[in-house]
């Protein structure tokens, strides 16, 4: 290690200790503190006190005249009411900008984006904003890269694609998510595609049908991971523990799970390899006769059977979840299987509640049901009648998804501070009490929301390279925070979360180097050399990476820096940046 590094190291460690403590006691409410006008000295006089910071008092939200918002309020409400609870106040205007961006765009905003929304005096400028995010081309590409991020996770995985010789391809999907998305694909339609498609799982590939990765790796096992994840993705069902038992706690039994199960029979997975080789070379799902399983060669009645836990087998055939039979043949001539199920789920009301819900909880912090894809009636939801009434509103609204968007976050509970109400202990979810929205729940960023946000608070993201070259990079990075389990189902988890090596990461990682490099034309390097005055300098930080401005006892301890470098504003402003970005502010979704 070098004379420089280890200083680096001392005074990073110095300037963590101090300044980590005052941003955490520091109010997340800006307050606009001047700082001696000089550009390398600091500054001699203390600052002053910090002033109380006034807590706002509960106001109701309006609800801009948009029926659905009126409906969740009043249902949130109802709620509060009849559990005594008082939500807490409206979150300020720079908390929920930011907390807008991160759940539409997957980042943090940048500085200029922040300032127009906070500056701005207009009575509907959060609603101009959502529409921004969800509507403007400009914004087109990053709403589906951020949709085509969580979907591509929900539907393969975060390792899904990445396996040697896997037969899903990861940019195949990502491709026909990117395409769904910035086309605003009605959710039915694009769930029908991923249940009943067929073709080349390769983009470029003859006959390709990036909807086919959904599927193609999930078949084997007579489909038994098929069966799991369509019912589970689609219809919030759980089906996967009654493949070998009836399920000791809900209507799901055993038979249900093998009729649901024949779907899926008439569908395989054809590898073509390299030559010479074992390695997968292409892969294609196709459809085909399945003959059944009784012997004779006869296809009319195409029985497949299933081992119950006395030994006897039992017979099925395909029986949707609501009781509806279809056509026992295995004969695509007489009966397509996968179509026939997309047309019964596209009818099923289990699918407008379950993207209701899935939706509900990736903006809330919490849906209502936990997990969120056990719909049962042994899983009760906690405000069933809102769950209800916005599955219907979307199936109402063709199944826009941006619309279900623009309820939730102009709704009342998502516009709420962060910070609870003293007394409402029943609203803490994390004590087991079912969330009932009286504040906005905290929540760590995404690992995904996380490389976005580095990258935009250091306007890295104006010189990166292709769509493909950047998903690349990003998959890189993130494969250090993935764990599978190695479940039936395929579970796994990011399991970004502050262990030891995740904080020695966010401290020293090549991500963090790069965002607090100091080399010319770097995001440090051209504030430092700006004209902005030093108190400029300080806010512009403090905006870049919090979307907020400094307190007075953040002023005084990056004043404090500033005395340690010995009036060098690069290396002072190197060392407040690498603080910022390390405290639970910066990665927290608030």
């Amino acid at each position: 290690m070098t004379r420089h590094t280890i200083h680096q190291v001392a005074v990073w460690s110095l300037t963590a200790s101090f300044v980590l403590s005052t941003l955490a006691a520091a109010s997340a409410q800006t307050t606009k503190a001047k700082v001696e006008k000089t550009s390398a000295a600091p500054v001699e006089k203390k600052a002053p006190p910090e002033k109380p910071v006034k807590v706002a008092k509960y106001e109701p939200a309006p609800d801009y005249n948009i029926p659905q918002v009126a409906v969740i309020n009043k249902e949130i409400r109802a709620v509060w009411t009849d559990n005594n609870l008082t939500p807490s106040a409206p979150a300020l205007d720079q908390e929920w900008c930011r907390r807008v961006y991160l759940d539409i765009v997957g980042r943090i905003p940048s500085v200029q984006e922040l300032r127009e929304f906070v500056l701005s005096k207009e009575s509907d400028k959060k609603p101009k904003l959502v529409s921004k995010l969800l509507y403007d081309d400009k914004y087109t590409e990053e709403y589906a890269r951020t949709a085509t991020t969580k979907w591509t996770n929900i539907l393969i995985g975060r390792n899904g694609g990445t396996e040697q010789n896997s037969l899903t391809s990861r940019p195949g999907m990502q491709k026909y998510l990117r395409d769904c998305f910035a086309r605003n694909k009605p959710y039915d339609k694009m769930v029908y595609e991923l249940v009943t498609a067929t073709g080349q799982t390769t983009p470029g590939a003859e006959g390709y049908n990036g909807a086919t990765n959904f599927l193609i790796m999930k078949l084997d096992e007579k489909g038994a991971q098929a069966t799991a994840q369509i019912a589970k993705v689609f219809l919030g069902l759980q089906v996967q523990c009654t493949q070998c038992h009836n399920h000791p706690f809900n209507e799901w039994k055993q038979k249900k799970f093998w009729e649901f199960n024949a779907f899926v029979q008439q569908t395989r997975a054809l590898r073509k390899f390299v030559p010479g080789t074992r390695d997968v070379a292409s892969a294609e799902l196709i459809n085909q006769d399945f003959a059944g399983e009784g012997g004779g060669g006869d296809a009319t009645e195409a029985i497949i059977y299933y081992e119950l836990r006395n030994g006897l087998l039992e017979s099925a055939f395909p029986v949707f979840v609501d009781g509806t039979a279809i056509s026992k043949s295995g004969y695509l001539s007489d009966c397509d299987r996968r179509t026939e199920l997309g047309k019964l789920i596209l009818k099923s009301e289990y699918m407008d509640k379950t993207i209701a819900n899935r939706m509900w909880a990736h903006f809330m912090g919490y849906g209502f049901t936990k997990p969120i894809d056990d719909m049962g009636p042994h899983n009760a939801a906690t405000h069933p009648a809102l769950l209800t009434y916005l599955g219907q509103e979307v199936r109402k609204n063709s199944f826009n998804l941006k619309e279900l968007i623009r309820w939730i976050v102009l709704s009342e509970p998502y516009s709420l501070s962060s910070r609870g109400v003293p007394g409402n202990k029943a609203d803490d979810p994390l004590l087991g009490e079912t969330p009932k929205f009286t504040h906005f729940y905290l929540r760590g960023m995404g690992a995904e929301e996380l490389y976005e946000s580095l990258l935009v608070a250091t306007q890295a993201h104006k010189t990166r390279g292709s769509y493909e070259d950047q998903e690349k990079a990003k998959s890189d990075w993130l494969q250090q925070f993935t764990i599978a389990f190695g479940t039936d189902e395929g579970d796994e988890a990011t399991t970004f979360n502050g262990t030891i090596p995740q904080a020695l990461m966010m401290f020293n990682g090549d991500l963090i180097k790069k965002a607090t490099g100091t080399e010319k034309g770097s995001f440090l390097e051209t504030i430092a050399t700006s004209n902005l005055k030093p108190a400029g300098k300080i806010e512009y930080i403090f905006e870049a990476a919090l979307s907020r401005g400094p307190t007075n006892r953040e002023i005084e301890a990056a004043n404090k820096i500033l005395e340690w470098r010995k009036g060098d504003a690069t290396a002072a402003l190197q060392d407040l940046f690498w603080v910022v970005l390390n405290t639970n502010e910066f990665i927290l979704q608030h």
